[in-house]
Order: structure tokens, then sequence, then C-alpha cells
């Protein structure tokens, strides 16, 4: 999966550095989004988990290129705010919670992680340029550096139950994000639909695989693998500032 992304990428990415092949365009749009993310980490040892919700949202740029045939291209770029992490299922081999002796609470475990992000786009498009309704495509890569992380839970660890837990994986609870620096690969799809002299409407759907860890994955670390796997539902606007 990640060679195919890395290959439609480069793909993507020639179609947009070939601007002198179609009709040239040179529209510059700014403006803002905001969304909200749905969030797993995927931790070698497996940490069985719910999807973890938080909010993004921040700045967009788009610089328009070229129409090539039927193709609009473009380079995007966000500069975000998002809340990753992850939200434990805590079962018994059951599948039933496992109850606390000390709270008589159902254990419930997450974490949320703070960064600030920079997705940057080939960003593809089909039908109305400038009036009415397109259909587009993003792909590129996304860099995030930590910015902080909170823990919420109902239990001490010092008193969890880990002998009912149906996975004994819990050493994730206590450890601090180790990695600063996330990065990976995001493709979205979406619609726009342009307003003349109001801007750009656009709602997209977008999925983030992170090929960095959260953690050390070296042999002597606890996990071999902890990177993210995003889901973001996001509105944006855009106001061309050049045309």
């Amino acid at each position: 999966m990640k060679k195919f992304l890395i290959l439609f990428f480069v793909l993507a990415l020639s179609t947009v550095a070939s601007a002198q092949i179609g009709e040239h365009r040179n529209t510059l749009s700014i403006g803002v989004n905001g969304g909200y993310n749905l969030t797993t980490v995927r931790f070698t040892p497996k940490v069985e988990q719910n999807m973890k919700g938080g909010i993004t949202g921040g700045l967009s740029v788009r610089y328009t290129v070229e129409k090539y045939f039927s193709t609009i291209a473009s380079i995007a770029a966000e500069l975000n705010y998002g809340q990753l992490g992850w939200k434990e299922s805590i079962l018994d081999v059951n599948d039933q919670p496992v109850i606390n002796a000390s709270t008589g609470l159902a254990e419930a475990y997450e974490r949320t992680i703070n960064y600030i992000q920079l997705p940057i786009f080939a960003h593809l498009a089909w039908g109305r340029e400038n009036k009415g309704c397109n259909f587009f495509v993003n792909l590129g890569p996304q860099f995030g550096y930590y910015l902080s992380e909170s823990t919420k839970t109902n239990f001490d660890f010092d008193s969890r139950n880990t002998a009912d837990r149906a996975s004994q994986t819990c050493a994730q609870d206590t450890m601090a994000v180790e990695n600063k620096l996330d990065y990976g690969i995001a493709v979205g799809l979406g619609i726009e639909y342009t307003l003349p002299r109001v801007g750009r409407f656009l709602l997209e759907g977008r999925y983030y695989y992170g090929l960095g860890n959260i953690y050390g994955d070296s042999k002597r670390d606890y996990f071999g693998s902890s990177n993210f796997g995003t889901i973001t539902i996001k509105l944006a606007y855009l106001f061309d500032i050049t045309h």
C-alpha cells in the first residue's frame, strides 16, 4: 500500500509539474479549513482500540498551474492544528468490559496527542473550474510536529486490572511520545463548489497513513511499530487573490 501511494503521488506531481503542456493558469487561492479526525495507532504488538476523535483546522493555500485536457492541475498546502491519538478497547476474553476492582467501573483509557501538521498535495480536479462543481483528488506527503499530549483515564495505573484483560499489552499507557516528528502519505477525495466573486467551498474525505512511529522501533524497544492511521472529514473555504 505504501509503495502504491508513493508511486501515485509521483505520477500526480509529474502531471502538475508539466505546466507548459496544457492551458496555463495562474490562480492563487487562500483560505481556511476545519474538520474532524478519527485516529488509531498501529501498535505491534497489537493494542485493541476504538477510533479516537479529535478536531483539526488551519490555513489553506492553492496554486493552479494549468488545465490539461479536462484535468485542472494545482499544488495545494495546509498548515493545521490536529488532534490525534488512540482510545483503547479494554475487554476480557469474552469481549466484555474489564472492571477495575478499586472503582467498580469498566476501565477506560485514551491519549490525545496534539500536532502542527503540514500536508503538501498534488491537487487534480475534473469539472467546472470557476463556476459550479468539480470533483478532486489530493495526494501527497504530510509532516507533523508534536506539541503536547494528555491522558484521560478512570483508574490508577498501579491498580489497573491487567489480569482480566484479553490483551496484556499495556506498556503504552505510561509511555510518553518519543519521536516528535511525524510523517506519512495522505490521500483525499472531495467536491468543490465555486460561486463567482464569493469563493470556493470544498468538502473532502481524507486518509492519512503514517510512515513514522511515535515510539522507538529498534530491537531493544517494546513496540515494533506505532504509526498513525487517520480518517478526516473537513470543510474548506478558498478565495482567489490572483487569477
